[in-house]
């Protein structure tokens, strides 16, 4: 995506033919601003003030799949609408990412589509080709690591985790700490996945990770497969969704999840008192980590308010926001560096061995249509 032209740009070239004749470059008056539905940046669009006057005019944020427990989107939401006077609805909250792209295409035009997502990396970059999201730097831009961004802003990543394992301590004599463990035969009718691989970007981390333990690589996810396979036939993994209702019920006592999710369920439940004692283990034999992609809906409904929403999750506060909940904000190292991170919560963190590394792009999508093609009749026969 091309640089906004700099607002002085003009003016720099006058100073340097001050003797030219009067009538040039002088007269050409600056350019304007964009559209908020047409601006890549928040300069592009007038400036950030300029920015927040239309998304404040707009008053409203439509926003899909985004529980109030996920990466601290309660908060997010709660800070947003204080700060900002802006309405935010959430259709859907228990929604999956592919939903989410699906309610880009079905709602265009109608003034009820997303104006903004929050999708798993391949779900993103599926968006990206579908031509479903617009250009759109936010001001930490820069910060943002390279292989977590698309070269062209359409999306980035915001916040990510750690595949773990959760279990309830009270209703597992032994939790399970690796993949291998899962496969005992005492946790029959215990294990269960957060949604369908083919649609949430979770459950797809399960997958992967599954894969790494068994064999597999970012290049072949089918052992990952297998062993879901496996653990189906011989009655270990329940077809339940797992959630926080799901656990304390009792219904899916070990969860296969991101830290993040895990971790906050634990102080969830404490808090309200329930009889479930929540423990979080990262399997060292399929150590996976992943971000989620934030992206502006090319038909946004409220364009200027879908462009400040990714300034307020991108800025520190956003950010810190995010790491409050144990999810690991994409800017943590830059922060670090600038003093902004909330070393409190950073410390919060579970420790993890290694730096974690990431598939490409050709090799995540590879993944998703190999998990597409094989787990209905893989896993769910």
């Amino acid at each position: 995506m091309p640089a906004p032209r700099p607002r002085t740009a003009a003016v720099g070239v006058c100073l340097a033919f001050v003797m030219a004749p009067l009538g040039g470059c002088g007269d050409k008056p600056a350019a304007a601003p964009s559209t908020p539905a047409a601006a890549t940046s928040a300069a592009d669009a007038g400036g950030t003030a300029a920015l927040t006057a239309a998304a404040k005019k707009e008053g409203a944020l439509n926003t899909i799949a985004l529980p109030s427990d996920w990466a601290n989107y309660g908060a997010l939401i709660d800070g947003f609408e204080k700060k900002y006077g802006i309405k935010v609805t959430v259709e859907s909250p228990e929604g999956t990412s592919q939903d989410e792209i699906d309610a880009l295409k079905q709602h265009r035009g109608d003034g009820r589509a997303p104006d903004v997502i929050d999708v798993g990396g391949s779900f993103a970059r599926s968006a990206a080709q579908q031509g479903l999201l617009a250009p759109y730097q936010v001001a930490q831009w820069k910060d943002i690591p390279g292989d977590q961004k698309d070269p062209h802003a359409l999306w980035y990543n915001n916040y990510g985790g750690y595949v773990s394992i959760g279990c309830d301590a009270k209703r597992v004599k032994t939790c399970p700490a690796t993949f291998a463990d899962l496969r005992k035969p005492e946790y029959k009718g215990k294990i269960a996945l957060n949604g369908d691989p083919t649609k949430a970007g979770a459950a797809f981390a399960g997958v992967y990770a599954a894969a790494l333990a068994n064999g597999g690589s970012f290049d072949d996810i089918q052992p990952g497969i297998d062993f879901f396979a496996e653990l189906s036939r011989n009655g270990n993994l329940v077809p339940v969704e797992s959630t926080p209702a799901t656990i304390e019920s009792g219904q899916t006592p070990i969860s296969i999840d991101w830290d993040f999710l895990n971790l906050g369920y634990a102080d969830e439940f404490r808090k309200k008192g329930a009889d479930v004692d929540w423990r979080t283990a990262i399997p060292f034999d399929g150590s996976f980590a992943e971000y989620y992609a934030n992206g502006v809906s090319k038909d946004a409904p409220h364009p200027a308010a879908a462009r400040l929403w990714q300034e307020y999750l991108f800025s520190p506060e956003g950010q810190n926001t995010r790491l409050g909940a144990y999810a690991r904000p994409v800017l943590m190292d830059a922060m670090a560096k600038d003093g902004t991170l909330d070393k409190a919560a950073a410390e919060n963190l579970p420790t993890v061995e290694g730096t974690p590394a990431f598939p490409t792009e050709e090799q995540r999508q590879k993944a998703q249509e190999t998990v597409n093609r094989n787990w209905a009749k893989d896993v769910q026969g």
